[in-house]
């Protein structure tokens, strides 16, 4: 029976084997942007790929999700690995679609070649014999929360019910045979140095909001119109002035857009609609700023004798990283980078929806260098695939070793040490319970 270093030496050496092929799939799906939910064509990349390896594989779920499982050589935990398909919309990118504006200044091309090369490490090494349990490897939809209109509407067309890819991902099902699961993001941040893990970061709920107010003559008689977007720019003054109530331990964010603001420069504006986020560490800090921004808008629409409607969406968790995978993850990157090169990150002001995969089952969201720039900005490049793509996913792959070698007594344990802060059906019932829509007429 081979050691679990001598597994892991075999996983290493497949991916060194694959690196053209996997640095290819990262540069291939950057060329080939598409925002959550119409990631038809990065779907079928990660479908070929999959192929190419002789796995079958589901598609389709939540629309654009892709999932294949493979099974050790004894019965175990399952341990996920996860690629997240979807890209922003920054249309300034030096890689962004000409039609569309999508571009991914966030790495997700990285994810899903980390997960490609992890998914090819663990099936095509010849390790899998010697592990105890599965291995399901998952390219999931739509982590950035954007689009909310859009996705709105195909939540009203019965298409969809959670606007983010894992929520619906557990929804319909995809998490109820999986254990733990893992994925690594990739990050600009000097923190990160060449891998790193992350401790928590915040939360969010989403808004879609529309100020209903009257058309008039803009010039000849404003006087018989009810202006919407004033509406909108007394609620924009109105939350900052809420943000000196904000502990500063709560870390909260709001931030709104406006993005429609009327239909025509000479007619009152009668429909302006705004998005937004609420943001914060705690799922209680996020409820209380979120009462304190309804109460905002709602004032805006009062003022000029308006109507309001606020729609609230359930958005994404905090993270609940676990500690016992932390432990066997840093050990791995270590032995990649060295320990000068290892970084931890105490709390991020940003949300990924990885944070409500960690709610239910035990799961770690490490980060990876090799990228310059600024995340979600128009500089975000990846200079450095070895560093964005090939230690990371080594990582992972050695991760899944240690957890499911010698009869998976460290997955067992991770498990056994994790408290949920959700089932299952207590989770869809508190994000259900999320949805608000209201109509504020003053």
């Amino acid at each position: 029976m081979l050691t679990r270093d001598e597994l892991k030496a075999k996983v290493c050496q497949e991916i060194d084997n694959r690196v053209e092929d996997i640095i290819d799939v990262a540069k291939e799906i950057l060329l080939n942007p598409e925002p959550g939910f119409r990631e038809q064509k990065t779907s079928k990349i990660v479908t070929r790929k999959f192929a190419e390896l002789g796995l079958s594989y589901k598609e389709g779920i939540a629309l654009t999700g892709v999932k294949t499982v493979v099974t050790g050589g004894s019965s175990g935990p399952t341990v996920a690995v996860l690629g997240e398909l979807d890209s922003l919309i920054i249309p300034d990118h030096p890689f962004a679609d000409k039609v569309t504006g999508a571009a991914h200044a966030c790495g997700h091309n990285c994810q899903v070649a980390m997960m490609y090369a992890v998914t090819a490490a663990i099936t095509k090494s010849g390790v899998l014999p010697s592990l105890a349990g599965r291995c399901a490897f998952m390219a999931v939809p739509a982590e950035e929360y954007i689009e909310i209109e859009y996705r709105d509407g195909l939540r009203q067309q019965g298409k969809l019910h959670y606007l983010g890819g894992k929520p619906e991902f557990i929804r319909v099902g995809a998490f109820d045979d999986v254990d733990m699961a893992m994925m690594t993001h990739t990050s600009s941040e000097a923190d990160v140095r060449k891998l790193a893990l992350r401790g928590t970061n915040n939360g969010c709920i989403a808004k879609r909001i529309q100020f209903i107010g009257k058309s008039a003559h803009a010039g000849g008689m404003p006087h018989r119109g009810i202006n919407a977007l004033n509406a909108a720019m007394l609620a924009l003054s109105s939350i900052h002035a809420q943000r000196e109530t904000f502990r500063d331990e709560d870390t909260i964010r709001v931030h709104p857009i406006i993005t429609k603001g009327g239909d025509a420069v000479n007619a009152v504006p009668a429909d302006v609609r705004m998005e937004t986020f609420v943001r914060g560490k705690t799922i209680e800090a996020i409820l209380d700023a979120n009462i304190k921004v309804d109460r905002s808008l709602r004032a805006g629409a009062m003022a000029i004798g308006g109507k309001v409607k606020i729609t609230t969406l359930p958005g994404y968790m905090p993270l609940n990283e676990n500690l016992d995978m932390h432990s066997l993850y840093k050990a791995n990157a270590v032995s990649i980078v060295g320990e000068d090169n290892f970084g931890y990150i105490a709390h991020s002001t940003g949300s990924t929806d990885m944070g409500d995969v960690e709610q239910i089952i035990p799961g770690i969201h490490p980060y990876a260098g090799g990228i310059t720039g600024t995340s979600h900005g128009n500089d975000y490049i990846t200079r450095d695939y070895t560093l964005a793509v090939i230690n990371p996913a080594k990582a992972m792959a050695m991760t899944i070793v240690d957890l499911l070698a010698d009869g998976a007594v460290k997955a067992k344990g991770a498990i056994a040490n994790y408290t949920p802060k959700f089932t299952k059906q207590g989770y869809l019932e508190f994000m259900d319970k999320l949805l608000i829509e209201e109509l504020y007429q003053g």
